[in-house]
């Protein structure tokens, strides 16, 4: 091929940046093959990169010039800040946005919700798994309130080869991803509490969320022995072969609970404290994808956003990305029946999102890895409730009234 013809075939691609690798081939042999019958002029090719080094390989691609038309974006700060450096484009005028609801749009706006610089593409829900099987043996109900709760682990924990609820804390980030995440909202009454903090109206000091950090350290008494040193993995294989009775986890970990094959899988979402009470749930915004402000082929990457808001899409993504919501308003129909029971929870439970998400990663810290690190303290019992509250709230101080810019990025030189 000559040299202008690879320039010319060079111009049709578009790069989408990503941190899952675990999707290649979902957007290569499901999701992109539909596009490409539709739109033969453009090519997209899904190029994600390694998640712990994705931020810092983008941040460096994007100030070379070097990365990819498309850029997955995380939600609230990071992305933000991306678009007040001048790396992603503004969205104003994009048709597809008008099939995003406010509350999905939030998480990739400026502070002032005037400028919308990334599509929504899917949340995440967060809840506990359970062995269905198990629950079966011993007599188990579903429980429903706390008291429920503990009492159906503490007869798990008595039975001889069983954990009550496989959870590590040597990757630390599951700690607070994973647990704190399901069950802290109980606690502080979910967004009611998260907006508070936002406010300044409350402290992590507050009864309601040292709460939480004293259910943590309830529930270091029934992880399984040595917990200390066992990681994500460890614990997904743990209770996948059915050496656990629960798991709190993700949405997103359905697949790959599903590989193994004699697990009887159910799921139900985080218990409330007082019967009667209305279920609070972390319905967190987790995926959205912008165009690179650089991009030679902005009106090309414009087009493939209007796809991926179409009902096609939403659709196929729904089932093809178990686990994974689309936040578009088109209705759709979920195959995968604990996708659909999880979804369902939208219904009758309060939803929120995770606790740090929005504005208290500003400070000057990494707020996110600090939370990691303290709820793993917690569970280790090497932090009170108490401490790990003051700890937070000393790190966080401040970060909401930190705002970023909110007007039109600075312009790259």
């Amino acid at each position: 091929m000559s040299l202008a013809l690879c320039s010319v075939a060079r111009a049709q691609m578009l790069v989408i940046e990503s941190w899952r690798t675990e999707d290649q081939a979902l957007w290569d042999n499901v999701l992109l093959p539909v596009f490409h019958r539709q739109h033969p002029g453009v090519t997209v090719k899904f190029s994600p990169t390694a998640r712990a080094l994705y931020d810092q390989t983008l941040a460096t691609r994007l100030e070379t010039g070097s990365a990819g038309d498309l850029i997955s974006c995380r939600p609230f700060d990071a992305s933000l800040a991306l678009y007040t450096q001048g790396h992603l484009q503004a969205l104003d005028g994009l048709h597809a946005l008008r099939h995003f609801p406010a509350s999905s749009r939030i998480a990739w706006q400026t502070d002032d919700g005037r400028t919308t610089f990334c599509l929504p593409l899917a949340s995440v829900m967060h809840g506990i798994y359970y062995n269905k099987a198990i629950f079966r043996r011993l007599g188990l109900e579903v429980p429903g309130d706390r008291a429920q709760w503990f009492s159906a682990m503490r007869t798990v924990q008595q039975t001889p080869g069983l954990t009550a609820l496989a959870l590590g804390t040597a990757d630390r980030w599951e700690s607070h991803q994973l647990l704190f995440t399901s069950i802290g909202p109980t606690e502080w009454d979910g967004e009611r509490g998260r907006q508070a903090l936002l406010r300044g109206e409350a402290r992590l000091t507050d009864p309601p969320f040292l709460a939480a950090w004293t259910t943590l350290q309830r529930l270091s008494e029934l992880l399984p022995y040595g917990y200390q040193a066992m990681g994500y993995e460890d614990m997904l294989d743990l209770f996948g072969r059915g050496l656990a009775a629960m798991r709190p986890g993700g949405s997103w970990e359905i697949p790959q609970l599903r590989s193994y094959r004699y697990l009887e899988l159910g799921v139900f979402p985080p218990p409330v404290r007082t019967p009667g009470d209305t279920c609070q749930v972390s319905d967190h915004l987790d995926i959205g994808i912008g165009v690179n402000a650089s991009s030679a082929h902005a009106e090309q990457a414009r087009l493939f956003l209007e796809w991926l808001a179409s009902a096609e899409f939403t659709q196929l993504y729904a089932n093809a990305a178990v686990g994974f919501y689309p936040l578009a308003d088109h209705p759709v129909t979920l195959g995968d029946p604990l996708a659909r029971e999880m979804m369902s929870w939208r219904q009758r439970c309060r939803t929120t999102i995770r606790l740090n998400a929005q504005r208290l990663n500003r400070g000057s810290a990494d707020i996110e890895e600090t939370f990691w690190t303290v709820n793993a303290m917690v569970l280790n019992r090497q932090l009170s409730p108490l401490a790990a509250g003051i700890r937070l709230q000393k790190a966080t101080a401040g970060a909401p009234a930190r705002r970023a810019e909110s007007g039109k990025p600075a312009l790259k030189s």
